[in-house]
């Protein structure tokens, strides 16, 4: 058994949710009212996309639970699409707590999704893209590309301008195989295995620019805080 626990600016606990499963993928909305996690229902390794996932979602203001989004009506290339091997992961929000991006799997084949909390609907954006971060400014999405077959280092994060449908490659070269964090709106941030049972994180322009640069050892799944602002503050 798996337990999300939701907790407050305190850390205090406000909701707990038990479900079964690996647990990976947990992403806040920017408000902090909508809260999302992935699990993995299968022993299949994450590298191929003989897995299955849940992912639930939660609003923390009126507590309506979604523990799995596979009802979500899905529109492939502007059709609806049903099969049975749909499978959502890696969900990032934008700053009104409805719309969010994600990756679903279908096919054979990983799509980036754009969809609507309220109208229950979720349309695909882009193929091979998982793991989606929209960066704070909501204009660009961090992710990982599969840029070769097999199961041996297949990732590249890239970023993509959601105006134009520009991918940008980035700096770090090594197989990236998570959900970046933004640190602001110009860095990526990443984890990358260190031996068999640790991992650093590490951060790298989200430009393509500049070279990777170490940030915390023994960590992994960063996350950006933005520092709180006064009244007097800039807008």
């Amino acid at each position: 058994m798996t337990r999300a626990v939701i907790l407050d600016d305190t850390l205090r606990t406000r909701r707990t949710v038990d479900f079964g499963g690996t647990p990976n993928r947990a992403r806040v909305s920017p408000s902090g009212r909508v809260v999302s996690w992935t699990v993995f229902v299968s022993g299949d390794s994450y590298a191929t996309s003989a897995f299955s996932t849940r992912t639930g979602i939660l609003d923390t203001r009126t507590g309506y639970l979604i523990k799995s989004m596979e009802t979500i009506q899905l529109y492939l290339d502007g059709k609806r699409h049903h099969a049975p091997d749909v499978n959502y992961w890696g969900v990032t929000f934008t700053d009104d707590d409805n719309r969010f991006y994600a990756t679903v799997s279908t096919g054979g084949r990983t799509h980036l999704v754009e969809g609507d909390l309220k109208a229950w609907k979720a349309h695909t954006v882009r193929a091979n893209v998982e793991c989606p971060s929209l960066s704070p400014d909501g204009k660009r999405i961090a992710f990982k590309k599969r840029v070769r077959e097999g199961a041996g280092n297949p990732w590249r994060l890239h970023v993509l301008d959601l105006a134009t449908m520009r991918e940008t490659p980035l700096a770090e070269t090594h197989s990236v195989d998570d959900q970046a964090a933004w640190l602001g709106d110009g860095t990526v941030a990443y984890a990358l295995p260190r031996g068999t049972d640790s991992s650093d994180i590490w951060s790298v322009p989200a430009d393509g620019t500049g070279t990777p640069r170490l940030i915390a050892r023994d960590a992994s799944s960063p996350s950006w805080v933005p520092p709180a602002r006064s009244d007097t503050s800039p807008r």
